[in-house]
């Protein structure tokens, strides 16, 4: 908890000083920030650190956060967009392909999963270490796909094969075993469709500064809101 006094003692940045910050951030030392909060992320846990490298293609994400207790699995078949935001303790398994898009947001102890092995192992029982995973009968896998702009509430859990479509609503605690079409809102164990995001935005798209940033403008441009 923040107490007053440490407001009045100058402890919390300023609206100048948080401007500051934001421009050395955006200048080159950017890189080297987001190197030092990572650094400071092994020590300090959980910490949200500015600053990711797509592994797949190098490229560096600024504007991603990502905490400094989230695991993820096989990084190598990571593929991230800019303006994500991963929240403490969740776990991304990308042993077979996870692509997260542009300003999706996952909350904290989520499970995206791109295999499973709970049906394989009783199966095979005792052998099933030994067996090849190409040839593990029961072994299910399948490619992630998050599209741009969606929310994961938190202790949801992806599973392996799934595609959420671009501008959803995931619940928290949903259960999501199948594929979720764009602009949906989803919730439940499994996850189900209960409503429409375009529904919760148009509301607010009366607003000329919204509908100028609005992240989907071809919603706009074919006047479906």
């Amino acid at each position: 908890m923040i107490r007053t006094h440490q407001i009045h003692a100058g402890l919390l940045p300023t609206d100048g000083t948080r401007a500051i910050l934001r421009d050395v951030y955006f200048s080159p030392l950017g890189r080297a920030i987001s190197l030092v909060q990572n650094c400071f992320g092994w020590v300090t846990r959980p910490f949200m650190v500015y600053g990711f490298r797509d592994p797949n293609t190098g490229t560096f994400r600024r504007m991603t956060r990502v905490s400094s207790t989230a695991v993820i699995l096989c990084r190598e078949n990571l593929r991230i967009s800019d303006n994500c935001w991963i929240w403490h303790h969740s776990i991304i398994d990308c042993s077979n392909t996870v692509t997260i898009g542009e300003g999706v947001q996952i909350g904290a102890w989520v499970g995206v999963f791109s295999h499973s092995s709970h049906i394989a192992i009783r199966l095979h029982g005792r052998q099933y270490i030994e067996v090849d995973r190409s040839e593990r009968v029961g072994y299910v896998r399948g490619p992630v796909e998050i599209g741009d702009y969606t929310f994961i509430g938190s202790s949801s859990l992806v599973m392996p094969g799934v595609r959420i479509g671009k501008g959803c609503v995931v619940g928290a605690g949903s259960l999501v075993n199948k594929s979720v079409p764009d602009y949906s809102v989803v919730a439940g164990n499994p996850a189900r469709l209960i409503g429409k995001t375009t529904a919760m935005d148009a509301e607010f798209l009366h607003d000329p500064a919204v509908r100028e940033q609005y992240y989907d403008k071809s919603l706009l441009d074919a006047g479906s809101m």
